[in-house]
């Protein structure tokens, strides 16, 4: 695999963390010093772990890379989100997505290559960082060392399973016996085991759920400000992720097992565990600064110095203010959910969330407004919220065998938080089951779910931008193939 690249991957933050002492050593070394001595922009791998200041970095560092506006920062959530029903492309660019709407892209997609290179990227910054620690040649005290391995673990978790949602087939499909992604877990700082298989998708997500419940243990159950709440790792964070990655292979005890940990019985549905969530009072407070209500389990954080990058920006995609280029208007006709009944206009969130443009050619046309920041683009990316996690339980509870009540509570806390009288009337098995889904659609629009939901169920996709065609699961198109750069360095990875 080629994105590895020795000096860039053996020092995944530490020049960032010597950046600081420069200054002191250019000064007060000699000649002969700098002749003879390592510089401290390029620190042997163990030196990276000799101080607590040295090792956040080295975490920080991981966060950043995951955050890149080619993976998390933006382009993943629009990818994931353009292929099905809700949104009509204004502007045909494959800059922008254009192929991926429209079901052409292929292997020599370099956009979609980016999530693969970027994902691994970051996947082996998490490995070289895990083996760092566990070394542990400093002897830094378990209280330094336990809470980064859990946050590498937890961006390795993160990485793998948002990987595996698009280049493999759905682990319901059969039971995850499908093709998944090279499982690679120690740290790479040479080319020598570029090849290396695809290891299945049930073993892929073994290894998912081994780190989340490893980050779980190794965590903080907290932290001292909103900020660090809302944008790092901690025990939370990863209970939050077991739902999703539970409730995409259908098993639904364990989502409740996980959720009933962050999740009460019965309403009101907030909790006092760890770092503490709840459902915001506004939902709108969730998308505008500073982006740390309580209700923001994990997001990515974007300052004007590390922005997400040109046209990789939510607002840029979605929104209609000058500045933002407006790719991709919401669809306002059926199946997209913003002609659904079921979503009124009474729904705070469709006055809040969205607008009608007549811009740029286009006839009262719906835009998301979810993210309102302009140049440089500094909205927070939402990546695990309370409302979803809510609704993971929901879903599960409406699953056979589960506590239909509680379902409907789970449901109606969501929804009335946004239409304090609105009434589903009387919900039962299918019917239930389909209307949490119709809510996860209302609820998470824009935050990158769609795709992954769909395939998550073993459903057809109904992409519009495909001339409607409707993609079934076994459809190669469903999938996004595997880089042709990988293929062409690890031939080992299949197709």
């Amino acid at each position: 695999m080629k994105i590895f690249h020795k000096i860039t991957y053996r020092f995944p933050a530490v020049r960032v963390a010597a950046a600081a002492i420069m200054l002191t050593v250019l000064a007060s070394s000699c000649k002969k010093d700098f002749l003879v001595e390592a510089p401290e922009l390029e620190l042997p791998q163990e030196e990276a772990y000799t101080t607590p200041q040295r090792v956040d970095k080295v975490i920080t560092g991981l966060y950043s890379s995951a955050k890149s506006g080619s993976l998390f920062g933006g382009r993943y959530q629009v990818y994931n989100d353009i292929r099905a029903e809700e949104y009509i492309l204004r502007d045909p660019n494959n800059v922008t997505g254009a192929d991926v709407y429209q079901a052409t892209n292929d292997a020599t997609n370099s956009y979609i290559s980016s999530f693969w290179s970027v994902g691994y990227s970051t996947i082996n910054r998490a490995n070289l960082a895990i083996d760092g620690l566990t070394q542990n040649v400093a002897g830094l005290a378990p209280a330094v060392i336990d809470p980064a391995l859990g946050e590498a673990k937890f961006i390795r978790a993160l990485v793998y399973f948002q990987l595996v949602q698009i280049f493999a087939k759905p682990y319901v499909l059969n039971g995850g016996t499908s093709r998944g992604l090279p499982l690679r877990l120690i740290p790479e700082t040479t080319l020598a085991n570029n090849s290396l298989a695809s290891s299945t998708v049930a073993e892929v997500y073994a290894q998912i759920l081994k780190d989340l419940d490893e980050a779980e243990a190794q965590l903080p159950a907290t932290y001292t400000t909103a900020l660090a709440k809302t944008t790092r790792a901690h025990k939370n964070t990863a209970i939050a992720l077991k739902t999703r990655v539970y409730l995409t292979m259908a098993n639904y005890a364990k989502v409740k097992e996980e959720g009933n940990k962050i999740v009460p019985q019965a309403a009101p549905f907030s909790t006092t565990v760890g770092a503490g969530h709840a459902l915001a009072g506004n939902v709108t407070t969730v998308f505008v600064t500073p982006y740390t209500v309580s209700e923001s389990i994990f997001s990515f954080p974007m300052a004007a110095t590390n922005a997400p990058g040109t046209q990789n920006q939510l607002a840029y995609y979605y929104n209609s203010f000058s500045g933002a280029n407006l790719i991709y208007p919401l669809n306002k006709n059926a199946p997209g959910i913003y002609a659904d009944p079921i979503w009124p206009a009474t729904d705070a969130r469709k006055v809040g969330f969205t607008a009608l443009f007549t811009g740029s050619g286009l006839t009262a046309q719906p835009v998301l407004k979810k993210y309102n920041t302009p140049s440089p683009w500094t909205d927070f990316v939402p990546m695990i919220r309370y409302a979803e996690v809510l609704l993971n339980v929901a879903e599960a509870e409406a699953a056979a065998g589960g506590n239909a009540v509680r379902a409907r509570a789970l449901l109606d806390a969501v929804r009335r938080r946004s239409d304090a009288t609105y009434n589903f009337g009387v919900l039962a098995g299918a019917a239930l089951t389909e209307t949490i889904l119709k809510e996860r659609r209302i609820e998470l629009l824009g935050e990158g779910h769609r795709y992954n939901d769909l395939a998550r169920l073993n459903r057809a996709l109904p992409a519009i931008g495909a001339a409607g065609l409707t993609i079934a699961v076994s459809d190669p198109r469903y999938t996004f193939p595997i880089p042709i750069n990988e293929r062409n360095t690890n031939p080992l990875v299949g197709e």
